[in-house]
């Protein structure tokens, strides 16, 4: 059939056999559902390309001191020394953080001394052997460098800003990080605007899994969310009604809130936030 036109195959139909015939009949049918589909896909746009990876963070476990102690452990209040990416700041946002010097002294209930030295009640978790092990034995305990919210008092966030460049998260813009949680709590993305506007979304990582052993990776695309008004200050929400088309291309701060208050050490209620990528297009500063 290659090379022939529609009128040759007509006239080699009307000559054929029966049997014959149908056969070439079979093939003309074909031979338009293949051209068809052909124009049809011709006439398709090529898809948009995906926005590149602005920005990726796993945290860094504590180094041990030369004179540590046997016991050991780099689990702690988190700080900016966490951050593997020289190119941003890690912003922790704790309304409780003016007792935080306090606790250190008298811990309240669910928490002990080593949880209050940061700024924050934000806690570095993870592996209790640094460095992590490159093989773990079965059984072993794997979770990954992560941010933990078990021992704060009130809801919290903590949000990364690069240095050079806003995020443009509009069109396909997307987030993917590896979280656990306990209990009712839920992992819910949050932005701070160039405006200085803060929203948090409807979205919330953990129902499917609660109380899970797990950490599991997770993505979504930020074009699916619904924002509410945030008051970072107090980390609640404001209003009654969805943000209405917000301005996402020029987003200065992206992280996460817990926005419930944790339950201490031991399974209860808390979140654990371990790699974070954000993918979207930078804007200068």
């Amino acid at each position: 059939m290659r090379g022939q036109t529609p009128s040759h195959i007509f006239t080699r139909l009307r000559e054929a056999r029966p049997m014959s015939r149908l056969r070439m009949s079979l093939h003309w049918i074909l031979w338009l559902t293949v051209s068809a589909t052909t124009a049809v896909v011709a006439q398709q746009p090529a898809p948009p390309g995906l926005p590149p990876l602005f920005l990726r963070e796993e945290w860094r476990q504590r180094d041990r001191p030369p004179d540590a102690p046997a016991n050991f452990v780099p689990e702690a209040g988190v700080t900016s020394a966490a951050v593997t990416n020289p190119s941003l700041e890690l912003k922790l946002y704790d309304p409780n953080a003016k007792s935080v010097a306090g606790y250190e002294k008298q811990p309240p209930a669910g928490s002990i001394a080593r949880d209050w030295g940061g700024p924050a009640c934000i806690q570095l978790a993870g592996y209790n052997q640094n460095p992590p092990p490159k093989e773990v034995g079965a059984g072993a305990r794997t979770d990954p460098p992560n941010l933990w919210t078990g021992v704060c008092q009130t809801p919290v966030a903590a949000t990364l800003r690069d240095k050079n460049s806003y995020v443009d998260l509009t069109g396909l813009a997307r987030i993917k990080w590896v979280t656990r949680v306990s209990g009712f709590h839920v992992v819910r993305p949050v932005v701070k605007l160039a405006d200085g506007t803060w929203l948090v979304g409807d979205y919330g990582e953990g129902a499917p899994s609660s109380n899970s052993t797990l950490f599991l990776e997770s993505e979504f695309a930020v074009a699916s969310i619904r924002w509410l008004t945030l008051d970072i200050t107090r980390v609640v929400t404001r209003g009654q009604t969805w943000v209405e088309k917000p301005d996402l291309s020029k987003v200065d701060e992206i992280g996460f809130a817990d926005l419930l208050p944790g339950s201490g050490h031991g399974w209860g209620g808390f979140v654990n936030v371990a790699r974070i990528e954000v993918y979207g297009k930078p804007v200068r500063r």
